[in-house]
């Protein structure tokens, strides 16, 4: 497998990261029209722990940490690195040194579809990873692939320079060319839901307020007391 290692490309404005990071992952796929998630399988080592940063992506051949030694090069501050597999990997392809030499670059976390190993070192340093697996399988060095050209994780494609946002609930991936318009989006989103959580602890219901008593009566919902269900008095 040959390969290719681009440099230098176009990144989102480091102030939509940043203003990116103060929304949940759920907010922010809303914002985007529920797209751009990278699916259930993706998930954290450590909880409580939300980064958002600009990818550096990866392709590897399964089993094959090559690349990755190869993107360490082109990762810096703000960046967040994209593992990728040729095809589906659980192999642990990332640990402890490689998050020591990112962490000295200003990387703020890595987001894989392979595998992870010494996860417990990585939460004591502080290194936060979301991946498919964890994983104690080491790998080899032995091929060619590519860093900072688009890959793909359950059908969302990530370029390099694009947004990635992960917290608890996941991960999300935020176009680079959309990134203020998500924000502003996120912004709305949030200030809509502040005034539904305000309604709901003065006890109204989701009912009344999104208009969905309509919406029963349409698609032919009743009410009818115990009795006239089951034909048993209470």
């Amino acid at each position: 497998m040959s390969g290719v290692i681009v440099t230098d490309p176009p990144k989102a404005d480091a102030k939509d990261v940043e203003a990116l990071a103060g929304f949940g992952v759920a907010t922010v796929s809303e914002a985007l029209g529920r797209t751009g998630l990278l699916g259930p399988g993706i998930r954290p080592i450590q909880q409580g722990v939300r980064v958002a940063g600009t990818a550096v992506t990866v392709l590897s051949w399964p089993g094959d940490n090559l690349m990755i030694h190869a993107a360490v090069e082109q990762c810096g501050e703000g960046d967040i690195l994209v593992v990728t597999t040729t095809s589906p990997s659980t192999d642990g392809m990332f640990g402890e040194l490689f998050a020591t030499a990112l962490q000295r670059r200003g990387v703020r976390g890595l987001v894989s579809n392979a595998g992870v190993r010494d996860t417990k070192e990585l939460r004591e340093m502080g290194f936060p990873a979301w991946s498919r697996a964890v994983s104690a399988q080491g790998t080899v060095k032995a091929t060619g692939g590519s860093v900072n050209v688009p890959v793909a994780i359950d059908g969302q494609v990530i370029r390099p320079g694009d947004v990635i946002l992960a917290d608890d609930d996941g991960v999300v991936v935020v176009p680079r060319e959309r990134a203020h318009a998500t924000v502003e989006a996120s912004e709305a989103r949030e200030a809509k839901e502040a005034k539904a959580r305000a309604a709901f602890l003065d006890g109204q219901l989701g009912l009344d307020r999104y208009g969905l008593r309509d919406t029963l009566r349409r698609l032919g919902v009743e009410y009818r007391t115990y009795e006239e269900h089951t034909g048993e008095r209470s």
